[in-house]
């Protein structure tokens, strides 16, 4: 069967932190520790992380109380943008 099942539930008030990266040329830096823009529930941090230009969410994560099946600890932004998708169904 795989997949999610309709009935998953996921908080979406649960207190969350979108970081940014520090970039050089758009690119990562891995050399430097992310920092916080946005602290408020999941949904705020999700709606704010979409409102960034799609070229630059690469640079992007989300920290929250891990959710399983469907919330990690530090959301991707294909995570981010997959669950923004989801969230009416949820």
């Amino acid at each position: 069967m795989g997949g999610v099942s309709v009935d998953s539930k996921v908080d979406f008030t649960a207190r969350s932190v979108l970081h940014k990266w520090p970039s050089l040329q758009n690119q990562r830096r891995p050399d430097r520790e992310s920092y916080q823009v946005r602290e408020g529930t999941l949904d705020e941090c999700i709606s704010a992380f979409m409102q960034k230009s799609a070229s630059t969410r690469h640079l992007y994560e989300i920290r929250t109380a891990p959710q399983p099946p469907l919330v990690t600890d530090i959301l991707s932004p294909e995570h981010i943008a997959e669950l923004s998708r989801l969230r009416e169904y949820l």
